[in-house]
């Protein structure tokens, strides 16, 4: 195994910060034939305040035990001490980037690069989902950030479905600004033709973000023929991460939730070609 973190500001000149932290397989123990993953970036929550740890190792580690090599970032925030947008969004597109460029050595196939976030985190994949096409243009660098698929789970999607992510990510801009990157940042309006598939999976018992935020992003997705997985669990709450007990509470729904990990991981697997035995 090999792990190194990656500071994205010393690779690419137009973020400000952003650790890529990786965790990949070298090859397989019996063969020393090429070897290569399919690749998961792991993106937490914490609505653009802070970066949710519970949300982070725990998830890479579930995906590099069902085959794919694990990435987690730990993004810029928002609000008054913080970066507002695009920072975050050009910081992610910066790892998928990055990841891509550096296949070969991180045992990487370039072309299977999946991205999971959760809650702000699910917001900020939202984001890059139906906005990779425009990136480049934006950093003025030429960028490879689309991702093959992402999964979103209990995902930010519209203003009123977390008013304070909202808040934290565009703090400083007028108002006039707000409502033109509102086009945008409110992701069901913004998907399109070059959206990737998603995987995505709320609770209806979430009182933090609203759970029609999934809905109306999947309706968005099935208007348009992109390939779409979603689940709607009907009891617990929200930030349930990897919905175990290494990272909740007990509760008799979690086992039933933790089945997401599976699910989303099969789902990614529609879009490899990668013949690794589970």
């Amino acid at each position: 195994m090999k792990t190194c973190k990656i500071e994205l500001k010393n690779q690419y000149s137009f973020v400000e910060g952003g650790t890529l932290e990786c965790i990949v397989m070298e090859k397989p123990y019996d063969a020393d034939k090429v070897w290569k993953r399919p690749a998961v970036i792991v993106v937490p929550g914490g609505g653009y305040g802070l970066v949710s740890k519970r949300e982070g190792q725990p998830v890479a580690n579930a995906f590099l035990a069902r085959g794919f090599q694990a990435f987690i970032l730990d993004y810029l925030c928002g609000g008054e001490n913080g970066y507002s947008y695009p920072e975050q969004l050009f910081e992610l597109s910066a790892a998928v980037d990055y990841i891509k460029k550096n296949a070969e050595e991180l045992y990487v196939n370039a072309d299977e690069i999946f991205v999971v976030g959760f809650s702000a985190g699910g917001h900020l994949v939202g984001n890059l989902a139906v906005e990779h096409q425009n990136v480049s243009k934006k950093t003025g660098v030429e960028l490879d950030c689309k991702p093959t698929a992402v999964g979103l789970a209990y995902p930010v999607i519209y203003e009123e479905g977390h008013l304070g992510s909202y808040k934290n990510l565009l703090y400083g801009y007028t108002d006039e600004a707000k409502a033109e990157l509102l086009k945008t940042l409110n992701l069901h309006e913004a998907v399109n033709e070059q959206t990737p598939p998603a995987f995505v999976w709320t609770t209806a018992g979430d009182k933090v973000v609203r759970p029609d935020c999934s809905l109306k992003y999947v309706l968005a997705l099935e208007e348009r023929k992109i390939p779409y997985e979603l689940h709607v669990y009907p009891q617990g709450g929200h930030g349930l991460s990897t919905a175990d007990l290494e990272v909740n509470q007990e509760g008799a729904h979690l086992r039933r939730i933790s089945t997401w990990l599976e699910d989303c991981a099969d789902f990614f697997r529609l879009f490899v070609t990668e013949k690794f035995k589970m």
